[in-house]
Formats: C-alpha cells, structure tokens, sequence
C-alpha cells in the first residue's frame, strides 16, 4: 500500500489520560471492523472512534447507495 494511504493528521486538544498534546487521527481495525480513530500518540489511549468505511479502503459501488 502506498505511504499517503497510513497518513495521520494531528488533532488538536490534549490527551485524557497523560495530558499529551500529541492527538492523531487514523483509520485502525479494530474487533467491530474498520474505525476513524483519535488516538494519543504517546500513551496510544483512544480519545473517540467511530465506524468507518466497511472494508477500509476498499470501496465498493453498494458502499454509496
């Protein structure tokens, strides 16, 4: 898979747990399927995560319907 594919974006705000300012955004795949993830890149504690796409980048045309 191509590098731009694993991009995470910095996310603003400090981290729950720590205290870190070190907050990213990331798909990850998790027991529930692929997920839209914030998490604290220096203690890895999850901020927020909510569904993504089915197959993560994998799109399919029933996807959009």
């Amino acid at each position: 898979m191509h590098a731009e594919v694993f991009k995470r974006e910095p996310v603003s705000g400090p981290c729950v747990e720590c205290g870190a300012e070190e907050l990213k955004q990331y798909p990850i795949l998790s027991a529930e399927g692929w997920r839209l993830a914030i998490k604290c890149q220096a203690c890895l504690a999850t901020a927020s995560s909510k569904p993504w796409h089915r197959l993560g980048w994998v799109r399919l045309p029933e996807d959009d319907i």
